[in-house]
């Protein structure tokens, strides 16, 4: 099996780190296609598959990029579900920024069952960690509409809409979101387009971590081979090598896992489900790993906020809460392989 890129991803992701090396907006990911990369063709795109995606998040990971690219990926996605082909090209033209909310207080990461409700074009409840939507044009909201759960769009800035937003620990913000009889509009949907969705989401997580994963590994190796202590390098301290050698096989089982779930994300349900949970485990359990063994390494100097680690292991701590954490993952693979 060939697990090279294609020329064309090659090239995609050659063009984004060189733009984000330089410092990258909003407009100049869209104008490059990233946006695009995220949607297959009859979304109006020219990607959408798996490896697609994996390729696009490695290089935002590796860069530490903030701007909130999965959100538009996951809520698009939900809106090119949804027949809505005209807001799905003013999203990969850059022009309208969106987000989720979904997850609501005391859910944890299970779909539902969820509380919101609709109501004669309105929505009222609570959803809880909604990421970017202080800066987002559009709300994609999950409610319940006579028993069945349905996507809604609501205007963030609207009446009705009271945001409560904090930094996060990846470098974006994070809300809770209370509607109170928000003014909505019907999307449609179904259950099974979220949780299709989801699994997308969680393999951009994933590629991101592995791509944030390599920057921590170079900068860690760097700071071995020049950093001296008794006057050689501590790079040469054979403890250190022994670490360092362990981290290093964990990157790779890790990257390994995040193929496979690119080739998986397409599956049927239930094998797609099990391949997300199987990779999101062990991608949880190496980047809290590389995050602490990178800051143990490097010494005080890692904890330090001008040292660039420091945004990065934050980032690799916050990939186990997204889209579940490793024992929900752990639990939820062993219930889909009975």
């Amino acid at each position: 099996m060939d697990f090279n890129h294609t020329e064309e991803r090659r090239m995609l992701a050659d063009s984004l780190r060189r733009t984000l090396e330089r410092g990258a907006s909003w407009s100049d990911l869209a104008e490059l296609g990233v946006l695009g990369a995220l949607f297959t063709e009859d979304e109006g795109g020219f990607g959408g598959d798996g490896y697609d995606i994996a390729v696009v998040f490695e290089e935002l990971g590796r860069a530490g990029c903030t701007l909130p690219v999965l959100e538009a990926g996951l809520a698009g996605g939900l809106l090119a579900d949804c027949g809505k082909s005209d807001l799905v090209e003013q999203v990969i033209g850059g022009e309208l920024r969106v987000a989720l909310a979904h997850a609501e207080p005391g859910l944890r990461y299970d779909i539902g069952p969820i509380t919101t409700t609709a109501n004669s074009g309105t929505i009222s409840g609570r959803k809880s960690v909604v990421s970017a939507v202080d800066e987002a044009d559009l709300l994609i909201v999950s409610a319940m509409d006579n028993g069945t759960l349905s996507l809604f769009s609501v205007d963030p800035k609207g009446a009705g809409v009271t945001l409560h937003t904090t930094p996060s620990l990846d470098g974006g913000t994070v809300s809770e979101v209370t509607l109170d009889a928000a003014p909505a509009t019907a999307l449609g949907g179904e259950i099974s387009m979220l949780e299709a969705r989801l699994a997308t989401a969680t393999l951009a997580v994933c590629a991101d971590a592995v791509g944030a994963i390599e920057t921590v590994k170079e900068m860690t190796l760097d700071y071995l081979r020049t950093r001296t202590q008794f006057g050689v390098p501590i790079g040469k301290f054979q403890a250190l090598q022994h670490r360092m050698a362990d981290v290093a096989i964990e990157i790779e089982m890790a990257r390994s896992a995040v193929i496979n779930l690119a080739g998986h994300v397409k599956a049927t349900p239930i094998e797609r489900d099990r391949q997300v949970s199987a990779a999101k485990n062990l991608v949880g359990r190496t980047a809290h790993l590389v995050a602490e063994e990178s800051i143990q390494m490097h010494g005080g100097i890692a904890m330090t906020e001008e040292y660039a680690l420091a945004p990065l292991a934050r980032r690799l701590v916050a990939v186990d809460h997204r889209f579940g954490d490793e024992d929900w993952h752990l639990e939820r693979f062993i219930r889909l392989s009975a």
